[in-house]
């Protein structure tokens, strides 16, 4: 899937004026796949632009990531290599200590521990690394395994963030199918089954989404998982359904857990959906944030509706209690 570049034209380096050359390394830069090292990318430069020096390449590729365009990583080669910010989401790396690839891997989990370790020191972080060395599965076993590299990792992020979309259109289905089973309340049985309908319906094009991303890369089933993001992988609603199934719960108490499980799917979505670069997989997320926002929206105001009957009715039974025999 191709984009346009985005347009860095107005960043400049501390003290520094607009330049050509320096314009033209970031453009070649941006072009290239993967993890490239300083040498790699003077090699292509030198060839589109046989003027511009190695010095210069090197000044520029500092300068890149000082202003976030670039990350710069280490994979024990004994080289720097670098990548595109823009092109992937925020992500971690495992690195082979002896073929030297790296897989990258992104998780709410860590970033959760980092962030919280970060604000309880009451540090600002501007960046972070995480990188696992080890020996990867093929070293390890002789395993052939089909990597996620630069040209993948876009669709392997569409492919995990379909999974968990998924995930919890099934969850919300089960949820909301199973709650208007137990429902008494005639309208908020039909909000429930609506909302069932919907969930099935979103399900399907999901599903068919899905599919189509499988045809682009015979191969992407198979790549590592990219995302790891425990309570969605299993559908943000099990923790719902499961209440449900214990019992005693009454139509007020459905509605609340059912708002509680859209807002909290809500913020998961909206949260990481707005933290990544500009993909595929960040417009699956934040499309799913939409929606579980409009589910919130009505389940909310299906809460306030029942109470508001539930308190007619009390004041009518108090009335007819307290109206003398005729």
């Amino acid at each position: 899937m191709s984009r346009p570049l985005p347009d860095y034209s107005n960043l400049r380096p501390a003290g520094g004026k607009r330049s050509g050359k320096r314009d033209r390394i970031l453009d070649i830069f941006l072009k290239q796949e993967g993890h490239v090292s300083a040498d790699d990318l003077y090699d292509v430069v030198r060839r589109a632009e046989p003027g511009i020096g190695r010095a210069t390449v090197y000044r520029t590729l500092q300068w890149m990531v000082d202003a976030n365009i670039a990350r710069k990583v280490d994979f024990g080669e004994g080289r720097s290599r670098y990548e595109a910010s823009y092109r992937h989401p925020r992500h971690f790396h495992l690195i082979c200590t002896q073929c030297h690839r790296s897989s990258e891997f992104l998780s709410s989990d860590v970033e959760g521990l980092m962030e919280e370790v970060a604000s309880a020191r009451g540090f600002s972080a501007t960046r972070s690394v995480v990188q696992i060395y080890g020996v990867c599965e093929e070293c390890r076993t002789g395993k052939k395994t089909a990597p996620i590299d630069g040209a993948t990792t876009e669709r392997v992020f569409a492919r995990d963030a379909l999974r968990m979309a998924i995930a919890t259109e099934r969850s919300g289905l089960e949820f909301y199918t199973r709650a208007a089973s137990l429902t008494k309340d005639q309208r908020g049985r039909t909000v429930f089954q609506e909302l069932a309908a919907e969930e099935g319906e979103h399900l399907g094009v999901l599903e068919t989404r899905y599919r189509e991303l499988m045809k682009s890369d015979p191969q992407l089933d198979s790549r590592p998982t990219f995302l790891f993001f425990k309570g969605a992988a299993s559908g943000l609603f099990q923790a719902g359904t499961d209440e449900l199934r214990r019992g005693g719960v009454d139509d007020a108490k459905a509605l609340l857990i059912g708002i509680k499980c859209e807002r909290g799917s809500h913020q998961f979505f909206k949260r990481y959906g707005e933290r990544f670069e500009d993909s595929e997989g960040k417009q699956v997320f934040l499309e799913f944030a939409d929606e579980e926002r409009a589910h919130l929206d009505l389940l909310i105001r299906e809460y306030r509706s029942l109470r508001q009957r539930q308190g007619r009715r009390r004041v009518r039974r108090v009335t007819r209690a307290g109206k003398p025999a005729q």
